[in-house]
């Protein structure tokens, strides 16, 4: 299944970013609502990536709400001319914290003028539609009236590529006859791989899979096999299974979250972990 590529960059869209890229969604409070503990610390880790080399950013205005654009903003703004920036539309928060679909023609326009508010830009890089008919996961139905109003506002110059998000391989055939797309989010990870299939045909074409929950989201991975290995290489168990992703397919793209400095340092340092053979045959049969 794994297959080897050395190259530590990808094209998104126009864009060539690192392959290891960070994930801003802990940034906010528990649940990814409200405000973080430490803003300082946030903020910390946010310089911290882009000084160690990182320029792929992931984000959503819908993550706190708004609070985590707003950190981003704080912490890198003016930012660095080959930084990228890729956030999410479609959903937004309930009082209650929850997560709702909100993916009209209107929701998607102030979901976009929200992102440029808040983030300080001009225009967005990357937008990626969330599809939401389940939020825990794919769920079959049409995306064509969202997507065309993304397109739309692409049209008008306030987005420069387009993603899409919690799909099924049928909404990725409808979005590509829509307008071009750059990359799709869905949930992968060492022990989570309904889309291996989908990962090596976008690869073919050029186009980047960004696995959401890389290490497994709010349940963090737990393997016997991932320790055994991570203990014979004198890493963690995360850094195992994000050098894996990176082995995986060379259209990979990772962001790994976290609001620690030194657990940030722990997942950069995963892009020079080599796996043996034998560690990889171990791995892939979990």
């Amino acid at each position: 299944m794994s297959t080897h590529d050395s190259s530590n960059t990808f094209e998104l869209g126009q864009h060539v970013v690192r392959r290891l890229g960070y994930g801003a969604m802990q940034l906010a409070g528990p649940r990814v609502f409200g405000p973080p503990k430490d803003r300082d610390a946030a903020l910390a880790v946010l310089r911290e990536a882009v000084g160690s080399g990182v320029n792929h950013i992931d984000t959503s205005d819908f993550y706190g709400p708004h609070i985590t654009n707003q950190l981003i903003r704080e912490a890198l703004h003016p930012y660095p001319d080959d930084v990228v920036i890729v956030t999410k539309v479609g959903a937004r928060r309930g009082e209650d914290a929850s997560w709702l679909r909100a993916d009209s023609a209107a929701e998607l326009t102030q979901a976009v003028h929200d992102n440029l508010r808040n983030l300080g830009r001009d225009v967005l890089d990357v937008v990626n539609l969330r599809v939401m008919f389940d939020a825990h996961g794919p769920a079959e139905g049409s995306i064509e009236a969202p997507l065309t109003a993304l397109a739309e506002l692409q049209r008008q110059g306030l987005i420069r590529h387009i993603g899409v998000s919690n799909v099924t391989r049928a909404q990725i055939e409808e979005a590509r006859r829509i307008c071009e797309i750059v990359c799709v989010q869905n949930h992968y990870n060492l022990v989570h791989r309904d889309d291996d299939a989908l990962i090596d045909e976008l690869a073919r074409d050029g186009i980047a899979y960004v696995p959401y929950f890389p290490l497994g989201g709010f349940t963090p991975l737990q393997s016997s096999t991932l320790s055994e290995v991570a203990h014979e290489l004198a890493a963690t168990p995360m850094q195992v299974a994000l050098a894996w992703l990176l082995r995986r397919s060379p259209n990979l793209l990772l962001i790994p979250g976290t609001s620690s400095v030194a657990h940030l340092r722990e997942n950069l340092a995963a892009a020079a972990l080599m796996l043996p053979e034998q560690a990889i045959r171990r791995l892939d049969a979990l």
